[in-house]
């Protein structure tokens, strides 16, 4: 199997040239922040509002790909600033918790649309992924 473009109507198209996710064989690759699908930030100002958007988001990407939340075996988060960490790590609990814990990785950066203060790039291990 080739690589495949993963797709929910749950969760904004970007006007960018990337897909909202793809799968590789059973790897399944994504980025979400806190959009809504209209586009819009959910949770200006907002650490665990935008950690629990972003993250639904990925949720409705796994689910579109077959899997789930406890498919998920690395996430790399990116924060505005290391400040928003233990309201980003509030929110992220109620995601990932018991023996569904993938490996991660927290730094700062900069984004494209100034209001947002967190970005998930997740990469997930899908036993029998949904074929396009």
């Amino acid at each position: 199997m080739g690589k495949q473009i993963v797709y929910s109507p749950k969760v904004v198209t970007s006007p960018n040239p990337h897909s909202q996710a793809t799968l590789a064989g059973n790897h399944f690759y994504t980025a979400t922040v806190a959009l809504d699908v209209n586009g819009k930030v959910v949770g200006v100002g907002d650490i665990e509002a935008q950690t629990v958007q972003a993250l639904t988001n990925l949720t409705h990407l796994l689910e579109a790909a077959g899997g789930s939340i406890d498919d998920v075996v690395r996430v790399m988060i990116y924060l505005s600033d290391m400040r928003y960490f233990q309201g980003m790590n509030n929110a992220y609990k109620k995601f990932f918790f018991g023996d569904s814990l993938p490996s991660r990785a927290t730094v700062t950066g900069t984004f494209g649309i100034p209001e947002l203060l967190v970005e998930f790039d997740v990469i997930a291990y899908i036993d029998n992924p949904k074929a396009s």
